[in-house]
């Protein structure tokens, strides 16, 4: 089922009928627990905050809405570095032949592995988060890297990587064709491709990408635990290629099973892969066409992760794709908080789920969407913050305009 509001922001939602509920083994427990173990022993490793917004659940008339804040994440204003990190440590343990050794960022740093990691270049595509998380790993571990960016990209997020001691590129290309060009320059180089999307023949290091993002929802998980909640009954996951948001859903699917949280997949309408494939419905993934000029950036994608498609096709409870006036609203209402509620710092592609809370919560026109995806007071939503304010400059002039 399909319903659209072409209002202020452009609405649409699909209700995704052929729901499943199964186990995704390689996101197990006793898979992420040894994760966010690795992860801690990264120097600055820390939790990032999860925030219970009281005041703005009691005036749009839900229970509760907690934000889990990746602004505080390796002091590197997103959460990217997780996948990058876990990824990178992983395919060293494998390709240097050290499986016989815990994983553990020390181990990483041994003068053995370090000596040889010194001689190594990895390179990927992004369009800001991901490859500053993946620079400022291989910096850590002295080795190379080389960060090709699309069009357009934000110099804020160009400088931001070439501080931690990369060569950065900034093509005339999309974020998909920037992503064939870094494959490219890989096989010519002898380079080490670490990509968060998956395509045939390429999925080892995404899947070991989607598998460090896990961390994030470990913790969320525990800190709502933490608070007297059990689960969630919501959350609101925006998409690009979807490893994120794969790796979330699949976490809440192995933790829940059928009690699963009500999980809605929000992407910018000019890059809505994920939500024309779900209206297109005949089970494979299917490319957005267009430009993908979004505010968005980090969810510009045209193109799915095909090994994370299938998490998103079967167990999504919705789809939503939307305009960038819904990110400009979450930004506002989380940089100007109501009543006691703390500010967060979240940018673009961070702040859409509450843009789309409140939107939903407001809007009277809206009042069959919320009605479709059960929001009431008894509601519980999780809300990933998974940026900070990446591009300064926009998130001044949006959260002060």
């Amino acid at each position: 089922m399909e319903l659209s509001h072409e209002g202020k922001h452009e609405l649409s939602l699909i209700i995704n009928s052929q729901k499943k509920f199964e186990p995704i083994d390689f996101l197990k427990d006793s898979v992420i627990q040894d994760i966010r173990k690795y992860h801690a022993t990264i120097p600055g490793y820390a939790e990032t905050p999860l925030v219970s917004l009281d005041a703005l659940a009691d005036n749009l008339g839900v229970n509760k809405i907690f934000v889990k804040d990746e602004s505080y994440r390796f002091s590197l204003n997103a959460f990217k570095s997780l996948g990058v990190s876990y990824a990178v440590g992983k395919l060293l343990q494998e390709k240097l032949d050290f499986q016989d050794q815990e994983l553990t960022y020390q181990v990483l740093c041994s003068p053995r592995i370090k000596a040889i990691v010194s001689t190594m270049t990895f390179i990927t595509a992004t369009d800001g988060n991901h490859g500053r998380g993946l620079a400022w790993f291989a910096n850590k571990l002295g080795a190379d890297s080389v960060i090709l960016m699309p069009k357009n990209s934000v110099q804020a997020r160009v400088d931001a990587i070439a501080r931690e001691n990369s060569r950065v590129i900034v093509t005339d290309l999309n974020y998909d064709d920037a992503v064939r060009k870094a494959y490219q320059m890989a096989e010519e180089n002898n380079w080490i491709l670490v990509q968060d999307t998956a395509w045939e023949g390429y999925t080892k290091i995404p899947s070991w990408i989607t598998q460090g993002y896990a961390t994030m929802s470990l913790e969320a998980l525990e800190q709502i635990e933490a608070s007297g909640e059990k689960l969630p009954t919501h959350v609101f996951l925006q998409a690009g290629v979807g490893s994120m948001a794969g790796s979330v859903l699949g976490i809440l699917l192995n933790r829940a099973g059928e009690d699963v949280p009500r999980t809605v997949i929000i992407e910018p309408k000019q890059a809505a892969c994920i939500f024309e494939s779900a209206k297109i419905n005949d089970g494979h993934a299917h490319t957005a066409t267009g430009n993908h000029q979004t505010m968005m950036a980090g969810l510009a994608c045209g193109e799915i992760n095909v090994g994370i498609w299938p998490i998103l096709r079967d167990f999504s409870y919705g789809y939503i794709s939307c305009s960038d006036s819904l990110a400009a609203e979450g930004m506002k209402r989380l940089a100007n908080p109501m009543g006691s509620d703390s500010k967060i710092v979240s940018g673009e592609s961070g702040a859409v789920g509450i843009g789309l809370l409140e939107t939903l919560s407001k809007d009277i026109d809206l009042a069959d969407m919320k009605t479709e995806l059960g929001l009431d007071e008894n509601s519980v939503v999780l809300i990933l913050s998974t940026e900070g304010d990446t591009d300064p400059e926009n998130y001044s002039r949006i959260v002060t305009g």
